[in-house]
């Protein structure tokens, strides 16, 4: 047998189981007691027989028969009484699985039903409860280490060598399927309406003076030479260094003359701009051209590598951001759970769709748990010791039985006289 250990509240059970076991035996000790004093006092001439001392001693005797015969009755119930192996006793351990299945059943039936279930959902504040396990800063923590532990994998398997083309496959198909105009069309009025396609036109005049300024060597040559192609070496030779000097400062100047943010050519440039967008929007071969140039630019191979090295870039930066606690990850993952929980504390709807959706999931899930539960406790049960579940048993009802033992033995002397009485006074009949 293994042995368990008691708790505090076991101990204090025992305790009490012991005081009252006590008691009951002892008032069947002192019905014993009554019995033997009812023929050894006329035997010794204390006092005279006579109806009552008969009366007396027929109560006392039926006092110890049913006090004997309810202590049989309780102690059979979880062990052999004095250790005989008596049919029909210890019924307890002996029907130890049908008494587990039997609890199994009540418990899931009778306790664990929809009606009580939706009480208790009823008084809890679910939102709330999630709400606070949200702004519990031992959640946060546990959600910012676990993001750490599990990036590295949840990298690796996005990597795995397929990450990089993908994203250079799939991005086509994000900006808008089949036909991409409408989304070039809202992408372009959106940069016209804050302006951005003159910080655009700004970049790309700063890109093309510096080109001009690297490449003034290499153009001043070209040029020259196309003088000499046109008007002969003679010329070329006299004025060709001329031509290019004066092309080259032009094209400076012109450059200049653009870049101030009020210039007319600026002006020209954002109604240029707008243009195509309404032609975008209301010619569908205009559209078509921008959709299968906007593709074909996506498709190639340099700009698919070109995702793949955003890839690259994407992971080497999470990687490093994700092993500090106070990282631009770890702050956008404790201020989302923050926003959360702000959002079930303060949004009716968002409250009342999880109390329905928790709702919901528990009803249809609580069948299925309640036979789980049922199966769970007849298994635990099943398998305890036959000896310990009587014991657990006794210490939980065992008091309660002791009255039963109390009652059998009042009870037994009361009936034992009254039918004394009734026998003797009816019949003549001597119940000795």
């Amino acid at each position: 047998m293994t042995a368990h250990t008691d708790t505090e509240a076991d101990i204090a059970a025992r305790q009490t189981l012991r005081r009252y076991q006590n008691a009951a035996t002892g008032l069947l000790v002192a019905m014993g007691g009554m019995t033997a004093l009812g023929y050894a006092a006329p035997a010794a001439g204390w006092v005279k027989d006579g109806f009552f001392l008969e009366m007396f001693r027929a109560g006392a005797r039926a006092g110890v028969v049913g006090g004997v015969a309810d202590w049989f009755a309780v102690v059979a119930l979880f062990r052999h009484p004095l250790g005989l192996p008596i049919p029909h006793t210890a019924i307890l351990p002996a029907q130890k699985d049908r008494l587990a299945r039997a609890l199994g059943r009540f418990v899931a039936s009778q306790v664990f039903t929809a009606k009580e279930v939706e009480r208790v959902l009823a008084k809890v504040d679910v939102p709330g409860f999630i709400a606070n396990l949200l702004e519990d800063p031992a959640t946060q923590d546990a959600v910012v280490g676990a993001m750490a532990r599990s990036m590295p994998q949840l990298l690796d398997r996005l990597e795995d060598g397929r990450a990089s083309n993908a994203i250079g496959r799939i991005m086509p198909g994000l900006l808008g399927g089949s036909d991409l105009s409408p989304v070039i069309a809202k992408a372009l009025r959106s940069l016209v309406d804050d302006d951005r396609h003159q910080e655009v036109l700004s970049y790309f005049l700063s890109q093309l003076k510096d080109g001009l300024k690297a490449k003034e060597g290499a153009l001043r040559d070209m040029i020259e030479d196309r003088v000499r192609e046109q008007g002969g070496r003679i010329l070329g030779w006299a004025i060709g260094g001329s031509i290019a000097t004066k092309v080259l400062s032009a094209a400076a100047q012109e450059l200049d003359r653009i870049d101030p943010e009020n210039s007319s050519l600026r002006e020209g440039f954002t109604s240029w701009v707008r243009l195509q967008i309404d032609r975008i929007e209301t010619d569908p071969e205009r559209g078509r051209e921008f959709t299968q140039a906007v593709t074909s630019v996506l498709s190639h191979e340099s700009v698919v590598g070109w995702w793949g090295d955003i890839w690259l870039r994407f992971r080497r930066m999470v990687e490093a951001d994700v092993e500090d606690p106070q990282g631009r990850i770890a702050c956008l993952l404790r201020d989302a759970l923050a926003r959360m929980a702000g959002q079930l504390r303060n949004d009716e709807v968002l409250r009342q769709r999880i109390v329905e959706r928790v709702d919901s999931t528990i009803g249809k899930a609580l069948p299925f748990v309640r036979d789980q539960m049922a199966e769970f406790i007849a298994r635990v049960v099943s398998g305890w010791n036959a000896v310990e579940i009587a014991e657990k048993l006794e210490l939980r009802v065992g008091k309660d039985l002791q009255f039963i033992r109390f009652n059998g033995t009042l009870v037994g002397f009361a009936v034992g006289a009254m039918l004394f009485a009734i026998l003797r006074l009816t019949f003549g009949i001597n119940a000795q």
